[in-house]
């Protein structure tokens, strides 16, 4: 066990946007430390966003971002030799880097040439509610209802 909780870093807002959630899904979407690369990704992909829907980039990528976190997940649990999957709330924090995470995954393994279409891909997809990140996020749903039976069993 570790003697003290580490302390929360805050991560400063983006230039374009002035928001701090951008800038965490750029720190996750960067490679190597190449930050500024990772920034252009990120709004080329607004604008491709914004040019393919006539809508907000920003907003639909928010609105990809919460169709894609999960509220439920499940954590497996030892109990006398056998091993349960309990499924837990998912907090707030984790939520996001979770959704964070999926977004990038899949975006990556998209079809596309670049990044920049991947993840615009992706990020439309999302936002209409279809495409892997969205799937993943019903599995998983679907993996913690299915273990309902176990909820007693929650630390």
């Amino acid at each position: 066990m570790r003697k003290a909780k580490p302390k929360k870093r805050y991560i400063l807002p983006d230039p374009k946007f002035k928001d701090t959630l951008v800038t965490k899904f750029v720190n996750y979407l960067m490679v190597d430390g190449k930050k500024s690369i990772a920034y252009s990704i990120f709004y080329d992909a607004v604008e491709l966003v914004e040019k393919r829907t006539g809508e907000n980039g920003l907003e639909t990528w928010k609105k990809a971002l919460s169709n894609i976190m999960p509220s439920v997940e499940v954590k497996s649990r030892r109990v006398g030799g056998a091993t349960f999957q309990v499924p837990t709330e998912v907090r707030p924090g984790r939520k996001t880097s979770l959704g964070i995470k999926w977004m990038i995954m899949f975006a990556r393994k998209r079809g596309e040439k670049t990044m920049m279409e991947r993840l615009a891909g992706e990020i439309i997809a999302a936002s209409k509610g279809e495409g892997a990140a969205v799937k993943k996020k019903d599995d998983t749903h679907r993996m913690a209802d299915a273990n309902k039976a176990f909820s007693h069993f929650r630390f």
